[in-house]
């Protein structure tokens, strides 16, 4: 759905209100994909999908109903039964009047390149992974290869219209030894399909599980660590979850200080991190508005180590007087231009993490984290690669890991973490991080 039409859908379903006021939300996209596993095709396919909601009030009371058609009918009884609901609805103490229309930095995210991509042409980067390992005969791969594009545009009875559209594809692939012992993982994601190395994702992975055949074992502690940009992004996008303004002022987050108030002004990290988040920059290309149709702006967290701002919804900042940031989309962190074969060279004796995963809260007061290491995990002695080895469990805090850096690369975007959501990290080399015990899986 163009522009033009999302306005016009949502002209006529703010005709069908009878409400004090009344916003509407549609979006909606098509998704292709190819996926694989034991060396086999598995699936292949597209799903198309399409919803609009509404959202009507009635002074604090507001309610909420969606549906995927789009006749009259349906639409009508859609409004209708959102205002049934909102007038059964209590008061909101934190309901917000709409926003005035905004104005909003465009961001072109929609590329022909993952749009028009053919199942063919999937198909062939699937046989990138597939043929070298059939080939093999020693190797297993399984991966996953998705095409979106999607749209979103929000209106309300103020006047307000927001309109974004956008492309991504993202490819992920593990390798496994047929000896099941062995692991490897890699993905990349981008707006723009020519800028995805699909053949360098399933070299990396091959790669990966070949080296971290047969690993051994070593005793748990404290190490000098060489993260690449996956295992970073999976334990330091972390930090963007703890900074709203609302959850510090009301003492339950790391970046209270002790005795009242924030750190906002304190050195926080080492002097060489700058955190922050952009929709607009070229290697994110996210949404420029949120759920509400309030413009995202580049939001600075940490400069130079140091923390400069929080997060801000309407309804904190009205209660405290400061403009609305809304909440961030993307978590960008600044680099170095050191390579992670310069970062093992540089290393007498240290591990190699490819990526971390089941990663669990310990305490949310230092963003304090348990997790696993998988898909790669390797033994540095005298400035190389020695020998693989088995995974570890740590407990360890970004925030801890960052005031330990040694090197930094360049910044890279993933293709993906748990966490979700548009990452762009480098490579890290730290000391002393905390590996408490060992695991058996591969």
């Amino acid at each position: 759905m163009d522009r033009a039409e999302a306005q016009a859908l949502i002209e006529r379903i703010r005709k069908f209100s009878k409400a004090d006021a009344v916003e509407v939300q549609v979006f909606g996209g098509n998704t292709t994909n190819v996926r694989f596993a034991d060396n086999q095709m598995s699936t292949a396919g597209g799903v198309s999908d399409f919803q609009v909601g509404v959202q009507s009030y009635f002074g604090a009371k507001h309610a909420v109903v969606t549906t995927n058609e789009v006749t009259d009918e349906a639409l009508r009884a859609m409004v209708e039964k959102s205002e049934r609901l909102a007038r059964l609805a209590p008061d909101d103490p934190e309901s917000m009047p709409l926003l005035p229309p905004q104005q909003y930095q465009p961001v072109e995210a929609y590329f022909p390149s993952v749009a028009n991509m053919t199942a063919e042409e999937r198909a062939k980067i699937a046989l990138t992974a597939l043929e070298p390992c059939r080939g093999a005969g020693d190797l297993t791969a399984a991966g996953y290869l998705e095409n979106r594009t999607v749209f979103t545009a929000f209106g309300s009875s103020s006047g307000l219209f927001a309109y974004h559209r956008g492309t991504s594809s993202n490819y992920t692939l593990t390798v496994r030894t047929n000896d099941g012992t062995g692991s490897g993982w890699a993905g990349a994601e981008h707006n723009d399909a020519r800028l995805v190395d699909y053949e360098g994702v399933s070299r990396r992975a091959i790669e990966k599980a070949r080296a971290s055949r047969t690993p051994v074992a070593i005793e748990p502690g404290r190490y000098t660590v060489i993260m690449e940009p996956q295992a970073v992004g999976d334990l330091c996008q972390l930090i963007g979850f703890y900074l709203d303004a609302r959850a510090t002022d009301e003492g339950r987050s790391p970046f209270v200080k002790q005795g009242g108030g924030t750190k906002i002004g304190e050195k926080i990290l080492d002097g060489r991190v700058s955190i922050y988040a952009d929709p607009s920059d070229p290697m994110v290309r996210a949404q420029p508005f949120d759920g509400d149709g309030l413009p995202l702006g580049r939001q600075e967290f940490v400069r130079d180590g140091v923390l400069k701002t929080l997060y801000y919804s309407r309804f904190w900042a009205r209660k405290k007087g400061v403009p609305p940031t809304g909440a961030p989309t993307s978590f960008l962190m600044s680099g170095g231009s050191a390579s992670v074969d310069e970062m093992i060279r540089s290393t007498q004796r240290g591990i190699l993490v490819t990526r971390l995963w089941y990663l669990r809260e310990v305490d949310p007061r230092t963003i304090l984290y348990t997790g696993l290491t998988r898909d790669g995990t390797f033994l540095v002695e005298n400035g190389r690669v020695t020998r693989a080895l088995k995974n570890f469990r740590f407990n360890d805090s970004p925030l801890f890991m960052l005031n330990n850096l040694e090197m930094l690369g360049k910044p890279e975007r993933l293709a993906g973490t748990e966490a979700g959501g548009a990452v762009v990290v480098p490579a890290l080399k730290v000391r002393d991080f905390n590996f408490t015990s060992l695991s058996d899986a591969v």
